[in-house]
């Protein structure tokens, strides 16, 4: 069988959570790979920093041992750190990610294993988002419609990768580190990591996670955090655009009423009656953990022949409510995005943060 099985795992590990502010929904499957390498996050409100939500996707490989250890510990690292509790967020995640692969590391168990993982994490504080990403993995969002990116996926064909994997003593063949490593940055991974004339930052292979900040205002509708057991199959474009029109057409009616179908719309629903007469519009919801399942469908192939399709796959959606019913959600997925202007302002206000931070 190789690296694959004869026949896909489709079994999935879901997961949905919600308050106030956010809804989500979470979905893990194995695929046709002989192991689940794979862990994610989410938490609502941190203990350290009620308030503070932060959502995870670990890609493992090599096994799920720094997948799963890193899942369990990146945070608490993060906010433990002097930058952190100084409001430097971005320096915070920085070194959260280096100090813990420090100690990874440092541990005679973990050390002595031969694997590796991404990370991309999302943390949201005071209505801005930092997102903090090592690896292929990925995170997006949709704001009013468009596609976000809110990651850069570290592949060793880049030039600002492939010049630090060479100037550290490392090469790219394949497109690969050394022939081997599809990805250039990640926790673990330590047999690209001895090079004692360079920093972390600049090992052939480094935890040093590329971070990014964005403000978050009332058009943002969602954000995606997946593995490439999904972008190897969709583009970013393509995730925004299943995503949001699942919203748009898949909802469920809590307490008393019956589940709507797929050809039902927000108008026809407001229009119903129930046993009390008039519909009520704020019951309606979504179910992101169902979205993040179809996802994970869409993109499994259907033998393992196919090259795409066949890794371990993993989702999070991230539904922002703002304090509103998910019906306020569900309307705004429904209208089509038509204003060009507000694109071009997400992305110079996008860069103007970058560049303040910068200087």
């Amino acid at each position: 069988m190789g690296q694959t099985l004869s026949e896909p795992v489709t079994t999935k590990q879901s997961a949905c959570c919600r308050d106030e502010n956010y809804l989500v929904g979470s979905s893990s499957m194995q695929g046709w790979r002989v192991k689940m390498e794979d862990c994610h996050v989410h938490i609502l409100s941190l203990p350290e920093d009620p308030g503070t939500a932060f959502f995870a996707v670990y890609d493992g490989h090599g096994g799920a041992t720094m997948s799963q250890h890193a899942g369990k510990h990146l945070h608490d690292y993060i906010v433990k750190t002097p930058e952190y509790k100084q409001g430097k967020i971005v320096e915070a995640m920085e070194q959260g990610f280096l100090q813990l692969d420090e100690a990874m590391q440092a541990d005679t168990v973990l050390r002595a294993e031969r694997a590796g993982t991404t990370v991309i994490a999302i943390l949201i504080k005071d209505n801005v988002l930092y997102s903090a990403n090592a690896g292929d993995s990925r995170a997006i969002a949709s704001v009013n419609g468009y596609l976000v990116e809110l990651s850069r996926d570290h592949k060793p064909t880049l030039e600002d990768e492939r010049k630090r994997i060479e100037a550290a003593g490392g090469w790219v063949e394949f497109n690969r580190v050394n022939g081997h490593l599809a990805l250039s940055r990640a926790l673990g991974d330590f047999k690209f990591k001895w090079n004692n004339t360079k920093t972390a930052e600049e090992q052939i292979v480094t935890a040093f996670p590329e971070v990014q900040k964005f403000e978050i205002n009332k058009d943002w509708e969602f954000i995606v955090l997946a593995c490439d057991g999904i972008w190897d199959v969709m583009t970013s474009h393509e995730v925004v655009d299943f995503i949001r029109n699942y919203i748009a057409t898949q909802y469920s009616v809590d307490e008393d009423s019956h589940p709507r179908s797929r050809d039902s719309s927000i108008e026809d629903y407001s229009e119903d009656s129930d046993k009390g007469g008039k519909k009520n519009l704020e019951k309606a919801t979504v179910d992101p953990e169902l979205i993040c399942e179809e996802l994970l469908n869409h993109c499994l192939a259907p033998d393992a022949l196919m090259g795409t399709g066949c890794d371990n796959m993993t989702a999070i959606v991230v539904c922002l409510l703002h304090g509103k019913p998910v019906s306020d959600l569900i309307l705004r997925c429904q209208r089509k995005s038509h204003d060009t202007e507000n694109l071009l302002h997400i992305n110079s206000e996008q860069e103007a943060i970058n560049n303040k931070d910068a200087d």
